[in-house]
């Protein structure tokens, strides 16, 4: 069998290239089964920014929304059960609103990492314990909440659920987490990797706790990054937000707006293989 060239075997369904979004395959030919991971062709796309615009490959970069959830966002969850104002958690629901439909438009990617935690709290550790119940009175991880049937962030209850106002698609990607990051101890970077996704634009809350810790290990793993600032969120003064952008801007990646995405996005070319652009984890 010749090694450099392998011919496909018409009677045979060959998957198609990849594509972000969508897994890798083999394919079955007449002379054996090819191991060849087809690369999808590039879709450039040009992001006004600064202090430079930035050209993004749509075929290989994903939205990451980060704890959109009714424990963090909703009123009747375990930050407005502790006593904390959810508006600043609330603020990038509306510029998410726009971002979400026109990223699906784009064919490229939404993953969705979110707090989802054992309810025996097994792999949760001391300093993580401690940081979500302070006091006797507090609720912490875990516990019930007063005015849902619902405990704390744990995976499948209403707490943990992404909030009403930004449903998700079927094609959506869902990451748990039980860190502040999304990487540690979980299959967010293989199911990054397996799609074949090298970019990564962040959004969700909170921007200097959980978005800030993944970003940071985004970049640690090799992944180019990029803070959509309007789309964040966080009930710490103002001047942590602005040394959050600053750190991204020096040292991880770089910091842009809804309002510089938008048009690249309504711009960019028509994914190559759409349908496969739904294919899920």
């Amino acid at each position: 069998m010749n090694a450099a060239h392998i011919p496909a075997d018409p009677t045979v369904a060959a998957a198609a290239p990849g594509a972000a979004g969508a897994l890798p395959s083999w394919q079955r030919t007449s002379q054996g089964i090819s191991l060849v991971r087809h690369a999808p062709p590039p879709r450039p796309i040009l992001v006004h920014a600064d202090p430079d615009d930035l050209s993004l490959d749509l075929a290989r970069t994903a939205l990451v929304v980060i704890d959109m959830q009714n424990d963090f966002c909703h009123c009747d969850g375990w930050f407005g059960a502790k006593g904390i104002d959810v508006s600043p958690m609330r603020a990038p629901i509306p510029v998410l609103q726009d971002v979400l439909p026109a990223w699906r438009a784009s064919g490229a990617p939404v993953v969705w990492v979110n707090w989802g935690i054992r309810p025996d709290l097994a792999n949760l550790s001391p300093t993580i314990r401690f940081k979500g119940k302070r006091s006797a009175e507090d609720i912490g991880y875990g516990e019930p909440l007063p005015a849902r049937d619902s405990r704390a962030l744990v995976e499948g209850d209403w707490g943990a659920a992404v909030i009403d106002e930004l449903p998700m698609d079927a094609g959506d990607l869902v990451v748990h987490k039980h860190r502040l990051s999304g990487f540690p101890d979980s299959e967010l970077d293989s199911v990054l990797r397996q799609r074949g996704i090298t970019t990564l634009v962040f959004a969700g809350i909170n921007t200097d706790r959980c978005v800030f810790s993944t970003l940071q290990d985004a970049g640690f793993l090799g992944y180019d990054c990029l803070l959509l600032a309007d789309a964040c969120g966080t009930p710490s003064p103002e001047y942590v937000t602005r040394a959050i952008h600053f750190l991204v801007q020096q040292l991880h990646g770089f910091v842009i707006g809804s309002t510089a995405l938008l048009p690249a996005l309504a711009a960019a070319p028509a994914p190559a293989h759409p349908s496969f652009l739904k294919e899920s984890a």
